[in-house]
């Protein structure tokens, strides 16, 4: 069992979308591969979790007051 990865960012930390992040099947009212977030994207950290299997940080991001995307610690950076 792998001890689980510490958070890098925290809750209302503001972050920018390093790629474009599109719809995983997550958002089963856009299609599959739709553009959720455009790469440059301004967002502030909602929640903070842990995805169960591969024990890394989960963030859930909102995205221009509207759009919450759930995001790796890899797809994000601080502002």
């Amino acid at each position: 069992m792998f001890e689980p990865r510490r958070p890098s960012y925290q809750w209302g930390q503001r972050v920018r979308a390093l790629d474009d992040l599109v719809n995983d099947g997550s958002f089963p009212d856009k299609p599959a591969d739709a553009l959720l977030v455009a790469a440059g994207a301004w967002g502030e950290i909602v929640q903070v979790g842990s995805h169960a299997e591969s024990n890394t940080p989960v963030y859930l991001v909102e995205f221009d007051g509207q759009m919450v995307v759930g995001c790796f610690e890899e797809e994000i950076a601080a502002g």
